[in-house]
């Protein structure tokens, strides 16, 4: 067990690449080594993340940088690539960016320009 260090709740983690924090993007720079955060905390503070990189990348203030996160095959993660609305995936931001350009179809969350 560790504890997160944001929330002080306890969680499992492996510590390795089996672990479920290995299916989100690693995009968050930790200040000291070992510093683990809990699902939800961590959650929270990647997609915070991905929306200041998302506001900067519509700025034209920072390159596409979000390509490098793509795998193949493609793995999305709810909340983070991803909404459900009725039923249907709705992608946000940070999919259409993984792909790296526009698919020109209007989609809802397309970052690119118009």
């Amino acid at each position: 067990m560790k504890k997160c260090c944001t929330c002080e709740n306890s969680f499992e983690c492996s510590g390795d690449s089996s672990c479920w924090c290995s299916d989100l993007p690693n995009i968050l720079e930790l200040e000291k080594a070992g510093d683990c955060q809990c699902p939800d905390c961590l959650k929270k503070n990647v997609s915070n993340a991905i929306d200041d990189f998302v506001t900067k990348f519509k700025a034209g203030a920072v390159e596409n940088l979000a390509p490098a996160y793509n795998t193949s095959p493609p793995s999305f993660v709810e909340g983070i690539d991803y909404y459900l609305q009725n039923g249907a995936w709705v992608f946000r931001e940070w999919a259409h960016l993984k792909r790296g350009f526009c698919c020109g179809n209007g989609c809802r969350h397309c970052p690119y320009p118009k």
